[in-house]
């Protein structure tokens, strides 16, 4: 154990106030990168409890730990961009997903595994569930203190991945990738303004998607994208180009992101709607609430038995009548998304 890892694992408990504070008393030690890493630390507990568990990994800000994916939402994207490449329409259900991305997945079954570019790296946990699916990760952040504590934390997780930090902007792709050709790229874009205001608005985040898609797609068929969970799917899917799935990924009782999955040869308006509620699948398409029919209760006297809310990913898909006409459940008002059933069936 090194010693900065010696005083994460002793001051762990420790109010980081006093921590900064009394900061001669350690002379060799970073406070500030130490006290990032506890509180840091604190933060990934039970989100990546696999990183909690390893002592030697570094948090360089306070922002990176906030926003990064927890382990569940990695592995989805991973299992995802593995389902691309094997031809599957089927999403992996509940026991399919590992709570620790670090364990091995599952093959891609004889088709070849892709290459991923990660341009908005982060902290890095997307990018090490990536690495478990494909056959090689390029992380890339345009902040440079992120991108050295990633090299850093990948070293010590046995993570195999090229790190490069360069700001992501139109024009700079093929330089950022500099000979790596990727199967798929992954984008996160900051929901944050200059002034640290949050923003949900493709053009409102950084990097501007709008602005490189035409140019992502001279490099890669596909692309995958994570907005935030604010946004208007519809909206969205009108301004971004072959979109072919929409995953709104919830768990928790929260609604974590919507993913979105653009192939340049996909030319269909329509689209998959998939809606992940801590790993059970519902799925529809953007035409099926307009096309279906919800049940009403015909009376006060026929509402019995149980009452039935939905979770929040298909309450932000706005899958309401879709959910009724699907399995018969009366709604009890039009405008009330509260559903009556007689007995909860295993598939429900």
């Amino acid at each position: 154990m090194t010693p900065f890892e010696e005083f994460i694992s002793i001051h762990a408990d420790d109010d980081t106030s006093s921590l900064l504070l009394g900061r001669s008393k350690w002379p060799g030690i970073d406070i500030d990168l130490a006290v990032n890493t506890i509180e840091g630390r604190r933060r990934i507990r039970t989100k990546l409890p696999h990183w909690y568990s390893n002592p030697s990994l570094v948090y360089p800000t306070r922002l990176c730990t906030e926003q990064c994916s927890s382990a569940f939402t990695a592995s989805w994207k991973a299992r995802l961009i593995s389902r691309i490449f094997t031809h599957s329409d089927v999403m992996p259900g509940s026991s399919d997903i590992k709570p620790d991305p670090s364990d091995v997945m599952p093959g891609l079954n004889g088709h070849p595994s892709p290459r991923i570019a990660d341009l908005t790296g982060g902290l890095g946990a997307d990018c090490e569930a990536f690495s478990k699916v494909a056959s090689e990760v390029l992380y890339n952040d345009m902040d440079t203190a992120l991108a050295e504590a990633a090299r850093h934390n990948f070293k010590a997780l046995g993570v195999n991945a090229i790190v490069r930090s360069s700001e992501v902007k139109p024009g700079s792709i093929s330089s950022i990738l500099d000979g790596f050709s990727p199967d798929v790229v992954f984008l996160d874009p900051a929901r944050r303004s200059a002034t640290g205001r949050k923003v949900f608005r493709l053009e409102d985040c950084s990097p501007d998607i709008l602005s490189l898609q035409d140019e992502l797609f001279t490099i890669c068929r596909h692309i995958l994208v994570k907005i935030s969970p604010m946004a208007d799917i519809s909206l969205v899917a009108s301004q971004l180009k072959g979109v072919r799935e929409v995953h709104v990924v919830a768990s928790e009782g929260e609604c974590k992101e919507l993913l979105i999955w653009m192939d340049k040869e996909y030319c269909d308006k329509a689209y998959k709607l998939i809606c992940c509620e801590s790993g059970h699948c519902l799925e529809a398409d953007n035409t099926s609430e307009s096309s279906s029919t919800a049940i009403l209760c015909p009376s006060r006297n026929s509402i019995r038995g149980f009452l039935f809310e939905p979770g929040k990913s298909i309450t932000k898909a706005g899958l309401f009548k879709t959910l009724s006409s699907r399995f018969s459940l009366p709604k009890l008002g039009l405008s009330t998304h509260l559903y009556i059933t007689d007995a909860p069936s295993e598939e429900l």
